[in-house]
């Protein structure tokens, strides 16, 4: 199987956890609703991905770099709409 075949799929997995993210983002920022959001949690959950991104960069791998690159994205939505509702929740 070639180099690209592999990133191929790769870029395929990074897909879908992308898409796995809109409900979530659809929660926070469409029906303003940041119940049951651990920002810890994903706190945790970006330094991850931003090490994973780190990590394929370091081994030049195209489908670690977007697919974090793209999640790490998502997770910053996330977290600054689930802060943003809390914060005006709080006021």
């Amino acid at each position: 199987m070639s180099n690209w075949s592999i990133e191929f799929i790769g870029i395929f997995a990074g897909v879908l956890g992308i898409i796995a993210w809109f409900p979530q983002l659809n929660k926070i920022w469409i029906q303003k609703s940041a119940e049951g959001i651990s920002l810890f949690a994903f706190c945790l959950i970006f330094i991850a991905l931003l090490l994973w991104f780190i990590y394929g960069f370091l081994i030049s791998s195209p489908s670690l770099m977007i697919s974090n690159g793209a999640t790490l994205i998502m997770i910053f939505l996330v977290l600054w709409g689930s802060w943003k509702i809390q914060k005006n929740t709080k006021n």
